[in-house]
């Protein structure tokens, strides 16, 4: 059994913002977009980080998890001259023991600077 969770910004999109499966939270790819209306919020690559991890943060809470129980961060940064500022706010949202991560540059197109998805153990 799985359940949807199904709270977190809106998309017009055919996704789940989240699934609950077998003790793990699995969370769709979250953008900097308005949460209410979902339309692209263009901003510099902080402003787009924090509004996606805002999002994502917003789905973990609908799922009763947080950020400490982030077990897997994958990270779409467009740009490869952000990576530095990336690892720095990174370290502003978690510590030791770092999630598992993978970081992806390119392929966002000419909209968003970022987009992250996850993976929590909510045991």
């Amino acid at each position: 059994m799985f359940k949807v969770i199904d709270k977190g910004a809106q998309s017009h999109l055919p996704f789940s913002p989240a699934i609950e499966a077998g003790g793990f939270v699995y969370v769709s790819g979250q953008a900097s977009v308005d949460a209410e209306t979902g339309a692209i919020i263009e901003d510099n690559f902080a402003g787009e980080m924090k509004r996606s991890f805002d999002n994502l943060r917003a789905i973990l809470d609908a799922a009763d998890c947080d950020f400490s129980q982030v077990i897997n961060i994958r990270a779409y940064v467009n740009d490869q001259s952000d990576l530095a500022e990336y690892n720095e706010l990174y370290k502003k949202l978690f510590s030791a023991p770092f999630p598992t991560r993978t970081t992806t540059i390119g392929g966002l197109g000419t909209v968003l600077k970022f987009e992250v998805d996850c993976v929590a153990f909510k045991g």
